[in-house]
């Protein structure tokens, strides 16, 4: 049978939901995915190829549970949060993560926000479906932590804009069909005020994708050069001069989803989570100090946790994760960097070598841990980005500072100058 979306709604009863979802697990999930559910994620993984469950994606964005809440037109079925909840709860021991994270989690809410109902038409359901997938171009080798100091150019030529300059660090550009793009449209105001917010396609002439492989070996991230890029004006989201508005909602987005309180987020960037850790622990048997010492990381992991459902209850009562995702951004990266480092102590030397190329078979059984003890390391050298990606932990800390705790903005003497007059 053909996917289709689920006739369920708003005023569908929470056993209407489950019966509906269920049914649709049966007719649609493949029968080995479903039997290796009730064995975990690892079984699930062993019977799912990545290339087989992205071939079959497009079957969940067409049911609207990839994105339940989002409106009917955009590819999802309109539900209430307490509604979409009783449906995810059915799905969550199949594992069916959610693809493109940067588009829905970055550039959708700037589309939401600020976006036309025609710019939301065009590119929300390419995008839910995994058929144009999403990167972000905001940083530049002059301007990592101070975004606002952004030097691309973007000129207004008709209905179109030319855009000049240099991107770094865009996480997968090298896999993507379209980014999200901060430009200055307007060099004689004060930084912020001349950065306009632009949709750019990859494949567009000018555009040159360079990637550049971190230290555990992978390429996550691309340096991205642009070369008089025509941009339509249709492709630009708010008005020209605002980008540093409508940045806000993909910023927050990304400390949502970098922080693991976002729907279908990175929960884990660089090895495995807390839970996993304590079943090696119990199988080689520790005591002492390294009893301690995962204890601690065990309470931290909770309080994560429980920011992290405050900043989604937040979300589901209509508002905005805003400067509190900073907050659980801020200690996400600094926990998992140190559960990875415990890990890499825990497994000692077994941990510090694998082969290049292969994959990682996986943390979640004692077992798979055992098989797993090469890529402890692994997992804690891409850690090491956590407290740069997703926006530093020094700007971070800046944003709890300034717009959760109150305090005086830092001293800027070229914050009302021109962006052109700021020496550089």
């Amino acid at each position: 049978m053909n996917p289709e979306r689920l006739s369920i709604s708003a005023s569908s009863s929470d056993e209407e939901i489950r019966v509906a979802v269920a049914a649709w697990v049966t007719e649609h999930v493949p029968e080995a995915w479903r039997d290796a559910a009730p064995q975990g994620r690892r079984a699930i993984r062993e019977v799912r190829p990545r290339a087989d469950y992205e071939a079959w994606y497009p079957t969940l964005a067409a049911s609207g549970l990839a994105v339940a809440t989002w409106p009917v037109e955009y590819g999802g079925l309109d539900l209430p949060p307490a509604k979409a909840r009783v449906a995810e709860a059915v799905l969550v021991p199949l594992n069916l993560g959610r693809l493109n994270p940067l588009g829905l989690h970055n550039t959708a809410p700037a589309l939401f926000a600020h976006g036309t109902e025609e710019q939301r038409l065009r590119f929300l359901p390419p995008m839910v479906a995994n058929q144009e997938r999403w990167c972000q171009m905001f940083s530049e080798p002059g301007a990592g932590s101070d975004l606002a100091s952004l030097a691309m150019r973007a000129e207004r030529d008709g209905d179109e804009w030319i855009l000049t300059g240099q991107k770094v660090w865009s996480t997968w550009a090298h896999e993507s069909e379209f980014a999200i793009c901060l430009a200055r449209t307007d060099s004689t105001v004060p930084k912020r005020r001349g950065i306009t917010y632009f949709l750019v396609e990859l494949s567009s002439p000018g555009v040159e994708v360079r990637p550049l492989r971190h230290i555990g070996g992978e390429i996550d991230f691309n340096e991205v050069w642009l070369e008089e890029v025509r941009v339509p004006d249709f492709h630009r989201v708010g008005a020209a001069g605002d980008g540093w508005r409508v940045a806000a909602s993909t910023l927050a987005g990304e400390r949502q989803m970098v922080a693991g309180s976002g729907s279908g987020g990175v929960d884990r960037i660089g090895g495995g989570g807390i839970e996993s850790l304590l079943q090696q622990a119990r199988q080689i048997g520790i005591e002492g100090v390294g009893r301690n010492r995962l204890t601690r990381l065990y309470c931290e992991e909770m309080v994560r946790s429980w920011t992290n459902e405050r900043v989604r209850a937040t979300v589901k009562a209509g508002g905005t994760p805003g400067p509190a995702a900073s907050i659980g951004k801020v200690q996400q990266s600094q926990l998992n960097q140190a559960l990875q480092l415990a890990a890499a102590d825990l497994m000692g030397m077994a941990s510090v070598a694998w082969m290049p190329g292969e994959p990682d078979p996986g943390q979640d059984s004692i077992e798979a841990w055992a098989a797993a003890m090469p890529y402890a390391s692994k997992g804690m050298l891409r850690s090491r980005a956590n407290t740069i990606e997703g926006g530093t932990t020094e700007v971070n800390k800046n944003v709890i500072g300034e717009k959760v705790l109150g305090l005086p903005r830092e001293p800027d003497p070229y914050h009302d100058m021109a962006w052109q007059e700021v020496p550089r």
